[in-house]
């Protein structure tokens, strides 16, 4: 399998005395190499010795999951080497794009098959060239949502079968792992799959600890509340590997969300974002602007955070998921966005009034703005409006179940029994809206979050503990707002709540140490929110 070595390459220039034209351009290659950490990378191909580097971009590129510059890398080696089967192989995958971005949409699949088609009818690929081809064709194989699980669960198998075949090939391991952590189930709380695939990526990464691949993969594996301080090392560091990929520099503030570190989640989408807006990816910073707006708001930052939704709103027409390259982050955080800055400062009149994005969308994006309007009008007693967006709601899951949708259908289900229970609450049956929200809290805890969100716009236990509070049952409201904080530490609105919880069931040590927590969760707050008056209130009479 034919490979220039790297450093024998620029020896070889350099006694060769090449032009300097050339060695202003190995000059520039170098250093954009070092910006996506493609120096780390090593794919041994059979393609021609001089696209040996550029085919290192092109899989670096796919690492950090930007996508369609690696499609463009991946026709400039072409463009050298038209033989180069392997070059399509990484058009195909990059067509796929995010592992963690939910069903394929038609546009998607049909280049994905066109290149898998060009692949396989391209130049002479060695049996191990073969099977990645082989392998990402099961991802192709038909454009029906209904099979797209089975289909994943092809790809893994093939790339089971390549990495047993040919053990030394670093690469192919990590793509097996990511194919496993594709595969994870949300409602298996053992995290077996993610367990798996970091079983196979931590090894790796001691060895090659500036792979940008490695580190990326390691903080999805453990993008899950009991296992993220264990992705720490790897959000610390992958920013720091591929610092012009938009999405590398947003990646770690999954972990960061997990761990409640929102300022450290705030500076490193503040990076993304503008990386993002360089390369005109719309997607890519708009996914970085949610994970934003949720850092601000935690922090009592609401200016800031409004200054996040002008700025993704403005974005609204450029949004176009089945464009190269594209998610459904950016469909999914034009409705998220204002959906969370309403909620989660409680303007339950905001949120009733959110306008439903017009633009055909996927379901649960569109979902996220009529649970909003749904739970905002329910606050407010306007009971009719309420059950306007319940109905929509009802009609967005039975679309999502119409596509196989599982994991959304499921997370539309939730949205409406929360919905429904704050509705069953505002007529006065307290004892059902109560049980109706009970259930959905239990549904919710058996689930998890998509990758696409740094958590739901409200999460049903922390509104059972309102609820709770509501009703007259402080008691209850602490337990439900200490079980939220088990799982999504430092939230504003469950500190806000378990301290009110705590003072009213006369627990004033808890009450204290709740009040004393959201301050300085809040220190760099900009807005004067009701809670925060409390708590200096409550801080002084002690």
């Amino acid at each position: 399998m034919k490979r220039r070595p790297k450093p024998l390459a620029i020896a070889m220039c350099a006694l060769a005395l090449c032009p300097f034209a050339d060695a202003q351009h190995a000059d520039q290659s170098s250093q954009q190499a070092s910006q996506i950490g493609s120096e780390n990378v090593e794919f041994q191909t059979s393609c021609a010795d001089s696209v040996a580097d550029d085919f290192d971009r092109a899989v670096a590129l796919m690492h950090s999951f930007w996508f369609a510059e690696a499609i463009d890398a991946f026709n400039a080696v072409l463009a050298v080497d038209r033989n180069c089967a392997m070059a399509h192989w990484g058009m195909a995958l990059s067509h796929w794009g995010n592992p963690f971005a939910g069903q394929r949409n038609v546009p998607q699949l049909e280049r994905g098959r066109a290149a898998v088609n060009d692949a396989q009818q391209t130049g002479s690929p060695t049996p191990r060239e073969a099977m990645y081809i082989d392998a990402v064709a099961q991802l192709f194989a038909d454009n029906q949502p209904a099979t797209q699980y089975q289909r994943t669960l092809a790809y893994e198998n093939a790339m089971a079968t390549l990495t047993d075949a040919y053990p030394n090939d670093r690469e192919a391991k990590i793509f097996y792992a990511l194919a496993i952590n594709q595969n994870a189930q949300a409602s298996d709380k053992t995290y077996a799959r993610q367990l798996q695939a970091a079983g196979i990526l931590e090894p790796l990464f001691e060895e090659n600890p500036e792979h940008p691949g490695l580190a990326h993969y390691i903080i999805h594996a453990y993008d899950h509340p009991p296992l993220a301080e264990r992705a720490l090392n790897a959000a610390e560091v992958y920013a720091s590997l591929a610092p012009d990929a938009p999405h590398a520099l947003h990646m770690p503030s999954h972990t960061f969300t997990r761990v409640g570190r929102w300022q450290a989640s705030v500076d490193t989408n503040l990076r993304a974002a503008q990386a993002a807006r360089n390369d005109n990816d719309v997607g890519s910073e708009l996914h970085a602007l949610d994970y934003q707006a949720y850092a601000y708001l935690q922090m009592g930052r609401d200016e800031a955070a409004a200054a996040v939704v002008e700025r993704a709103l403005s974005l609204t027409e450029q949004v176009n998921i089945t464009a190269v390259g594209a998610t459904q982050a950016g469909a999914f955080a034009i409705a998220a966005i204002p959906a969370r800055y309403a909620l989660e400062r409680e303007d339950f009149a905001a949120a009733a009034a959110l306008t439903v994005n017009p633009a055909e969308s996927t379901p649960h994006t569109q979902a996220m703005t009529h649970f909003a309007r749904a739970l905002g009008a329910a606050r407010l007693g306007e009971l009719q409006a309420a059950q306007d967006d319940l109905d929509m709601l009802a009609i967005l899951k039975g679309r999502a179940e119409a596509n196989r949708d599982a994991y959304w259908s499921e997370q539309i289900d939730i949205q409406l029994q929360v919905a429904q229970a704050w509705v069953s609450f505002a007529q006065g049956d307290q004892d059902q809206g109560i049980a109706l929200l009970r259930a959905a809290a239990q549904t919710e805890d058996g689930t998890d979050k998509s990758a696409v969100s740094p958590g739901p716009l409200a999460p049903a236990r922390e509104l059972l503990g309102t609820m709770l509070l509501a009703a007259g049952q402080p008691e209850l409201a602490l337990v439900e707002f200490e079980a939220t904080m088990q799982k999504e530490p430092n939230r504003f609105l469950a500190l806000q709540g378990a301290a009110q919880a705590a003072d009213k069931a006369g627990n004033r040590q808890t009450a204290q140490n709740y009040y004393q927590q959201l301050l300085q969760v809040a220190a760099s707050a900009d807005a004067e929110r009701p809670a925060l008056i409390r708590a200096r209130a409550y801080l002084a009479r002690q």
